[in-house]
This record gives C-alpha cells, sequence and structure tokens, in this order.
C-alpha cells in the first residue's frame, strides 16, 4: 500500500514497476517524435506522433488537457525555456528544440525530457546541450537515501531557471516535493527509499530569467539567449537512483 511522508508520496517496489512502464512508453515515444526532428517539420506534426504512439501502446498522453494544456507535447525552440506549445511554424535549420512529454499507464506518470539540434548548429549549442545533460546525470548520481534536495539541486546549479523546477510523480504528474536546481549542499527534504522524482535542469546560455508570454504557458530567456532542457524520472531506492524513463536506444 502506498504510503505517506509529510505531504511526499512513497511508492512500494510495484507501483515503481508500473512507473517503470510508464516511463519507458514515454521514454519510446520520446525517441519517435527526435527520429522525426529537421528543419521544416512542424510542432503540429511532431504532436501528432507523440500522441499516436502513446496511444497506439496502451497509454494517456499526461500533457493532453492538463490544467488546460492543449497539446501532448511541449516544444520549446530556442530561447524558449518550458511548456511551448506546438504550432504549425516549421522548425529552422540551427535552432534548438526542447521536447517535453508524459505518458499514463496503470495510473502512473512517467514523464521525460531532451533538447536536440534542428540540422546543423552552432558548437556553442551542442556544449549547452551537453552541460544540460551532464547536470541532469550529475544530480541523479546524487537521488538516493540519506540525501537531501539540496545536495541534488547543487548537483546541476550553473546558469540554471530558478523560476520552474523538478517535481515528485507518480499517480499525479506533479506530486511534493519540488525540485531547485540550485540549493545548499546538506538542506531541504530528505530523500527516502519510494520516493519517486522527475528531475530536470534547465540551462540558459545567458542570464537565469525568464518571462512569460501572453499565452500563458511558453516561457522563454528574459535575455533571448538560448535555452535546453533534459528531464528523466527517477526512483529513489536503496541501491541508489533508479531512472525509469531510460531505454537502450534512447536518445538522453
Amino acid at each position: 500500500m502506498t504510503t505517506r511522508t509529510a505531504t511526499v508520496i512513497l511508492k512500494t517496489p510495484a507501483e515503481i514497476e508500473q512507473m517503470r512502464r510508464a516511463g519507458v512508453l514515454a521514454a519510446e515515444a520520446l525517441r519517435e517524435v527526435v527520429r522525426a526532428v529537421r528543419p521544416g517539420v512542424t510542432g503540429t506534426q511532431l504532436n501528432a506522433i507523440a500522441e499516436r504512439y502513446i496511444r497506439a501502446r496502451g497509454g494517456t498522453p499526461s500533457f493532453l488537457g492538463y490544467r488546460g494544456f492543449p497539446a501532448s507535447i511541449c516544444i520549446s525552440v530556442n530561447d524558449e525555456v518550458v511548456h511551448g506549445i506546438p504550432d504549425g511554424m516549421p522548425l529552422p535549420d540551427g535552432a534548438l528544440v526542447s521536447l517535453d512529454l508524459g505518458a499514463v499507464v496503470g495510473g502512473f506518470h512517467g514523464d521525460v525530457a531532451v533538447t536536440v539540434p534542428v540540422g546543423q548548429v552552432e558548437p556553442r549549442l551542442h556544449r549547452l546541450v551537453a552541460v544540460t545533460r551532464e547536470a541532469l546525470y550529475r544530480a541523479i548520481e546524487v537521488a538516493r537515501p540519506g540525501k537531501r534536495l539540496g545536495d541534488v539541486g547543487v548537483a546541476v546549479q550553473l546558469s540554471v531557471v530558478r523560476d520552474f523546477a523538478g517535481h515528485g510523480i507518480g499517480r499525479s504528474l506533479h506530486e511534493e516535493p519540488q525540485i531547485p536546481n540550485f540549493g545548499e549542499p546538506g538542506t531541504g527534504t530528505v530523500l527516502r527509499d519510494g520516493m519517486t522524482l522527475a528531475i530536470e535542469p534547465m540551462v540558459n546560455l545567458g542570464s537565469y530569467e525568464v518571462v512569460m508570454d501572453g499565452d500563458g504557458w511558453t516561457v522563454r530567456t528574459k535575455d533571448g539567449q538560448p535555452s535546453a532542457h533534459c528531464e528523466h524520472t527517477v526512483a529513489v531506492t536503496a541501491d541508489g537512483a533508479m531512472v525509469l524513463t531510460t531505454i537502450p536506444d534512447g536518445v538522453i
């Protein structure tokens, strides 16, 4: 049976296994979307690929309708940080595109994101993506019982976005605790066996400051510099972090 510590929901091994099924489906859907990324493809087309893939395998898109979000995937281009709404605009050659999606299987969510180049991009953008991925895996490495959220946050502390953060995840897409991408070692909630977390650094090439577009969803860098976003769903176990959104030939 699921138990609670304060407002944090601890998962049983059986529930973590169910979350792994949702995570694998999300990762597979993300892989299919990444395979379709090229100059000229539209966000609308990529959204359709994600939704078809998830539904064809018995899942439900986590994002569609969540708090009114109108799509199955968030697509954020260049200076857009997160929560970009797919549209009919062709992706330009040389852009970065962040792709974030989730899937529900058996009542549990998996949430995963990656940033990829569109065609040929500048070396500094490849470096931005690499640094963001490295920050994610540094944070995953410290996600084990006895560590604190501050230890996770300090592992990713670069020019990271501070207004948006990772989060707990399970039967709800967003659960406690919130996971800031910055912090002080030895501070914050103690991590416990059975916690499930969506860890998602968002790293900007310039300042960490962001602004919200008029659509109420799209977040972009205040200085117009590019941003990158990577995410995995992770279970905290006695043996260390278990990544639930990984597949052998995945993209992150």
